[in-house]
């Protein structure tokens, strides 16, 4: 009998200390719901930047964040991680690399050219951001390829490959990567600027995004007293192919090697080239140009407008072609800056960044 009294005391004991337990753990308020982050960051007397960043935006708890800034191939942070997230969310199946890479490139750029209102040029930028939010919101995807498909470079030869995306600004273009021979840019324009002819020639024409940048250019030449003029835009590949075989007709093909594309290697074809001059130099193209104001002015200051001078003195090695300071093309702000100031060539450029 004492057995069964003592085993009934132990079990009302243990009864009495979990029910005090539990009445201690019971929340003294009448609202068991969870906070927003919002009010999470409010409660909070020291919030930290990313608790501000989660109130205000609440995908970023879920770590994607579309990014805000501009970014272009070769960049690699946490924004590309966001931006590439993004592309994977509305229908693109690409790594998520934190390197804006040949796969996001091609992303970015297929996707501008089913977007009628973008400039289409392979790089990230505030109005390809908005496209992106549109279809996040209306929770639609994208038919991935349909503007252009994904492929990799296609060899011609042994030293030389044709460019799967010949869109984008900053794709290179040279004795070792050449357009396809059906490449025509699609968004040709005629620049507001002076030419010293006025028949309305193919080769005034130049992309919109180069064209763009172009005018702001010359305006500022003028507002200096310049007097430069743009002679050259954009060459098909049979144009370039009808002066390349006329150069060595009359100079032979190693000399016209020198100065002269072979078709398909012209920048003039991409449409984000323009041979400038002045009519100090009768409007020629030569280069006592880089000794006249208008050439130094150009060399100074062309990155400041997104170009750059592309065939420089002492790098022919590395272009394959003569020294050209009428010669420049479009490549952005950014990149430009960066190759004029640090005195290197677009190929140099490049090759850092792959590495």
């Amino acid at each position: 009998m004492k057995n069964y009294k003592s085993i009934y005391l132990l079990t009302l004991i243990s009864l009495l200390i979990l029910l005090s337990a539990c009445s201690d753990s019971t929340p003294t308020t009448g609202d068991t719901s969870e906070k927003t982050s919002e009010e999470k960051v409010q409660d909070n007397p020291n919030p930290t930047k990313e608790d501000e960043q989660n109130a205000e935006n609440p995908e970023a708890k879920e770590g994607f964040v579309l990014p805000t800034e501009d970014l272009q191939k070769g960049d690699q942070n946490d924004n590309v991680i966001g931006l590439q997230e993004a592309l994977i969310k509305i229908g693109y199946e690409i790594p998520t690399t934190g390197t804006y890479d040949k796969e996001t490139v091609w992303a970015i750029t297929d996707l501008q050219i089913q977007s009628e209102d973008l400039m289409i040029t392979g790089k990230y930028d505030e109005a390809t951001r908005l496209v992106i939010e549109d279809y996040q919101d209306q929770e639609s995807t994208v038919t991935s390829g349909e503007g252009l498909a994904y492929s990799e470079d296609k060899p011609l030869d042994e030293e030389t490959v044709e460019l799967s995306n010949p869109f984008e600004v900053l794709a290179l273009i040279n004795k070792q990567h050449a357009l396809p021979a059906d490449y025509v840019p699609a968004d040709l324009v005629f620049p507001d600027v002076p030419f010293p002819f006025v028949e309305d020639l193919p080769k005034k024409q130049i992309r919109q995004v180069a064209a763009d940048a172009l005018e702001e250019l010359f305006a500022a030449a003028e507002q200096e007293g310049l007097d430069l003029y743009a002679q050259s835009g954009f060459r098909s590949f049979e144009t370039q192919e009808y002066l390349f075989a006329s150069y060595v007709s009359n100079h032979g093909e190693e000399e016209a090697n020198k100065f002269s594309a072979r078709p398909g290697e012209s920048e003039h074809q991409s449409g984000l080239a323009m041979d400038v001059t002045s009519p100090q130099v009768n409007f020629d193209l030569v280069i006592e140009f880089g000794d006249t104001k208008e050439g130094k002015w150009l060399k100074d200051h062309a990155a400041e407008y997104g170009f750059i001078i592309r065939y420089p003195k002492g790098k022919e090695d590395i272009t394959g072609y003569q020294y050209e300071p009428w010669h420049i093309r479009y490549v952005g702000v950014k990149t430009a800056s960066e190759i004029m100031e640090r005195d290197i060539t677009l190929e140099e450029y490049l090759e850092e960044l792959q590495s």
